[in-house]
């Protein structure tokens, strides 16, 4: 019980400071699970991250989740994504019923977030760059990855950067020995992770044929949802056109509507599916809202707790360490990308941005003050550049 209460303060935690988007959360969780706490060592950190990229879903709260489950089980995956996703889903419902139509997206303290952002994404970049790229050859990788993705965006550049860069690891490590890892315990059964496979693929293949036949509201919402968490790779960015197909022609949600809680889930930390806490909200209330968050999510608790019984063994497989070698130093080039483009990109517009930037960053890395310390100081310097 303990242990549970504190992943619950500490996921919760994360959950009111996190802003930034997936690749920001990386940073944060690396920074309070790895650097802070110790919870796991770098590397099967790195390999937690490369495991969620593979798999359809939000890969920031599967990640949130896994270290949930190495920790303490079932429970304590369920109580890791309580904390990271209750506080953004709490206030986009909140937002879906009383402030529908607010302009939130031109505020100074969303783009003081947005800086905080850039802060915490170099201090990530920097700290797993050291670890994952310590050789030429990774570093070459991790470049290659960079100059891919940054020249072809689309949905699958990712994927396809991925399973490039662990066949180029295992080209070039195939033959050599790597350090002793630390092994990576998991309170699960491989019996419990079937399962959890077979219902994942069990409600993907049901729910359409009971929404045929049914005439219950929460069916079609369950199954909108559902799939569109089950089918998405590439984050939370990603699965917005798969909601606006869902919602917005069939007359459940008017572009407007969309648009306005598109600005809000922009403004509030924690994962950006729960935009669909929203759009339940619209629909049906708070009820709505969070039958939503659980059918968005639910097919991702599904795959990292089908999945993670299996993936100690097959990273310490000598015949894929080697890949995964290569997809750890990819990871290094992903998160330039993305530091790059959306966070650089939409965040540093003027010469102010770039010193208040500076300034948050010193404090993370130099001055080691606490995340929420570093949020709160974006918002208000946001305020302070609005004003000048």
């Amino acid at each position: 019980m303990k242990t549970l209460i504190e992943i619950l303060f500490i996921s919760t935690k994360l959950g009111f400071t996190s802003f930034g988007g997936p690749v920001a959360h990386l940073g944060y969780f690396h920074e309070e699970y790895v650097r802070r706490r110790k919870w796991m060592d770098e590397k099967s950190y790195a390999d937690l991250v490369a495991l969620c990229q593979f798999l359809p879903g939000p890969a920031s709260s599967q990640v949130g989740m896994g270290i949930g489950i190495m920790r303490a089980g079932i429970l304590g995956g369920m109580v890791s994504f309580l904390g990271f996703t209750l506080p953004s889903v709490i206030a986009l419902i909140l937002f879906a019923i009383l402030l529908v139509g607010s302009d939130v997206s031109n505020m100074g303290w969303i783009h003081g977030l947005k800086i905080v952002a850039v802060a915490v994404v170099a201090h990530a970049i920097l700290g797993m760059a050291a670890k994952l790229t310590p050789d030429l050859k990774r570093k070459t990788i991790a470049l290659l990855a960079l100059v891919i993705l940054l020249m072809w965006q689309t949905v699958i550049s990712q994927v396809v950067v991925i399973c490039l860069s662990a066949l180029i690891g295992f080209l070039l490590y195939k033959n050599e020995s790597a350090d002793d890892e630390v092994r990576m315990e998991f309170p699960i059964s491989r019996k419990t992770a079937v399962i959890s496979l077979s219902a994942f693929l069990s409600l993907l293949i049901v729910l359409p044929f009971l929404r045929e036949i049914s005439s219950l509201e929460w069916v079609a919402l369950f199954d909108s949802f559902y799939r569109s968490g089950a089918l998405v790779f590439g984050g939370g960015h990603v699965v917005l056109p798969l909601l606006e197909r869902e919602f917005v022609p069939t007359g459940w949600l008017t572009e407007e509507q969309f648009l306005a809680g598109y600005g809000a889930a922009q403004a509030v930390p924690g994962p950006l599916f729960t935009f669909a806490a929203y759009i339940g909200a619209v629909i049906n209330g708070w009820k709505g809202g969070l039958l939503a968050t659980v059918a968005i999510f639910l097919p991702a608790f599904l795959l990292i707790t089908g999945a993670l019984p299996f993936w100690d063994t097959l990273r310490r497989n000598p015949k894929i360490k080697g890949a995964l070698m290569g997809v750890n130093a990819s990871v290094v080039g992903i998160l330039i990308a993305a530091f790059y483009h959306p966070i650089w990109t939409s965040s540093i517009l003027a010469p102010t941005d770039f010193a208040l930037a500076a300034i948050l960053f010193s404090m993370l890395v130099y001055w080691k003050l606490p995340p929420w310390i570093v949020v709160i100081s974006g918002a208000l310097g946001g305020l302070i550049l609005e004003l000048m």
